[in-house]
């Protein structure tokens, strides 16, 4: 008996190609706003980083955490100095290390404990490996790599958009999301993380494009886009 050809599998389409000037009229027309915005910006200059290793990424956020990019560079790059350099940047390698080695790249104590557990976890499957997490949603990515030390849910949000480059993640946590939101809407205040995901739930399935537009909007002065209230 012949069997059935199995249907394509559909490749989805990341970021910056999913955002068309289809998906810019659609999300105009969701939000009017966003049309000054846009204007105002300019073209979706969006620069998606590879993701080779998710182990090797979320090391490299750990490392970056509350530090200033060129330290962070420096330590990053005295850590894999000890490990291995691209492929060779494995969490067996890192877990072989003595601690003192890996203080001595520059990793305070708190960081030197996340990497460890980050390590630990990608070696017992709880940080996926690559070809699964491209399968994975956004939600269940979140849910296993926030089970590792030291990542929350914005260090993944940040992984999704600018490694994976997933077009629908909205990280209200982030302040300059939320100061974009302020200047765009000449607000007062920030909003709230949860009134700015009820609000977003219009940009969908386009959140992402809308947050990198708001983080450049953070960067101007409030009334750039609308007039003050009482005028």
């Amino acid at each position: 008996m012949r069997s059935m050809p199995r249907a394509p599998v559909s490749t989805p389409v990341l970021l910056p190609d999913a955002f068309t000037p289809a998906a810019r009229r659609a999300l105009v027309r969701a939000d009017p706003v966003l049309g000054t915005l846009f204007k105002k910006i300019g073209a979706f200059r969006f620069t998606r980083t590879p993701l080779h290793s998710p182990f090797e990424a979320l090391a490299h956020s750990i490392v970056y955490q509350q530090l200033h990019g060129r330290a962070a560079a420096t330590i990053f790059g005295r850590v894999c100095e000890r490990v291995g350099k691209g492929k060779d940047f494995t969490p067996q390698k890192l877990l072989a290390l003595p601690d003192a080695t890996l203080r001595e790249a520059g990793l305070s104590a708190n960081k030197l404990l996340a990497m460890q557990d980050l390590a630990r976890k990608t070696v017992d499957g709880t940080v996926p490996p690559l070809a699964r997490v491209r399968r994975m949603s956004n939600e269940d990515l979140i849910e296993h790599l926030t089970q590792v030390r030291g990542i929350g849910q914005w260090t993944v949000e940040m992984l999704l958009i600018f490694r994976l480059g997933r077009p629908d993640v909205l990280p209200v946590d982030d302040y300059g999301v939320r100061k974009g939101f302020m200047v765009l809407h000449n607000l007062k205040e920030q909003p709230k993380p949860k009134a700015l995901l009820a609000y977003g739930e219009r940009w969908r399935p386009f959140r992402s494009v809308v947050s990198w537009y708001l983080w450049r909007a953070s960067e101007a002065p409030v009334g750039t886009f609308a007039p003050p209230e009482d005028s």
